[in-house]
């Protein structure tokens, strides 16, 4: 029985490498547009120690991002910087976003993910309570949502995915990336878990209102893999992409040293949770010292990604300090 049951894997294993082969992406090498940060801490303020994981978006001729940033006693709020040309930013004075709520208490807010549906702009991010959450050592991370009209003023929606209570997490909820486009009547949102005895994974959830949310799968959507460079965590990044061929998820993925690198995956159109290829190897990796050195060394966390007709911009946190923008051309 056994012995079936690796042919199985197997076999499906050599499945998806085959279909990974034949996916074309739409976009070729990824190449930094800097070999510095684009954004960096500054001051003695709310960004003093960090910031890093931006998400942005475009309005009119003009990029907006929202970024994570940190203050010294690591305390995150969620700041705002526009661009003209999606590499020379300008900083709001202030954050857009800061800890207020219950489920923010201590940590912040942190990791934004944004998308625009109809006229609303949707913000996804890590509310992290280290006072007195319900988790270990009093802490607790769970992923949130709250929308805005203009980018800058935002209402809360709440915790739209407890930790320790989905179908299959037992842990914190974090990274949650919308897809933008209705698929049988409803939205959809990969984000990661913690499974019992498998770590960090990829979860599903779905809504019809785009504030209620649950789990679409009674297990993970997208499994961590023994011996490469997703072995410890598979992390959403930008927000999916619909292509014709599916849906196309950049992700964060970590290998046994805890070294970030990126992935991606394809998910079926009609069947968000159907994994049809996956990356074999990672399309971008730390190289620059500011990538390896910081507050998390050796990591680079793509979580912006601006589609422009011949280049896809790709923005990511540098070593959880630094923000950086990399682009690929058009296939």
């Amino acid at each position: 029985m056994r012995g079936k049951y690796l042919l199985a894997v197997v076999v499906f294993g050599s499945a998806i490498a085959v279909l990974a082969a034949a996916f074309v992406l739409p976009f070729g090498k990824i190449e930094r547009l800097e070999s510095k940060p684009v954004l960096s801490p500054r001051g003695e303020g709310f960004e003093s120690a960090g910031v890093f994981n931006p998400a942005v978006v475009k309005v009119g001729a003009k990029t907006v991002m929202l970024y994570r940033a940190q203050d010294e006693k690591g305390r995150s709020r969620i700041g705002y910087a526009t661009s003209t040309d999606g590499i020379h930013f300008t900083r709001r004075s202030e954050p857009v976003l800061v800890p207020e709520a219950p489920y923010e208490k201590g940590g912040g807010v942190e990791d934004p993910r944004v998308v625009k549906i109809g006229g609303e702009y949707l913000m996804t991010y890590t509310g992290y309570n280290n006072v007195d959450g319900v988790g270990p050592g009093h802490k607790d991370a769970q992923l949130c949502l709250a929308t805005s009209t203009d980018l800058i003023h935002w209402h809360r929606q709440g915790v739209i995915m407890p930790a320790y209570k989905g179908k299959w997490n037992v842990g914190w909820t974090k990274s949650g990336a919308i897809v933008t486009e209705r698929i049988h009547g409803k939205y959809w949102m990969y984000y990661l878990g913690d499974a019992r005895e498998l770590g960090s994974q990829m979860g599903l959830a779905v809504s019809e209102d785009l504030r209620h949310w649950t789990d679409a799968t009674s297990e993970p959507a997208l499994r961590s893999r023994p011996h490469t460079f997703d072995a410890r965590v598979v992390e959403p990044g930008p927000p999916p992409v619909v292509l014709p061929e599916g849906i196309l998820l950049i992700y964060n993925g970590a290998d046994d040293h805890l070294v970030y690198r990126t992935g991606w995956v394809l998910f079926d159109k009609n069947d968000p949770a159907h994994m049809l290829a996956r990356a074999e190897q990672p399309i971008f990796e730390p190289r620059e010292e500011w990538e390896k050195i910081g507050q998390v060394p050796n990591v680079v966390f793509v979580e912006g990604l601006i589609r422009e007709p011949r280049r896809w911009l790709f923005y990511y946190g540098g070593a959880d300090k630094y923000i950086g923008v990399a682009a690929a051309t058009t296939n």
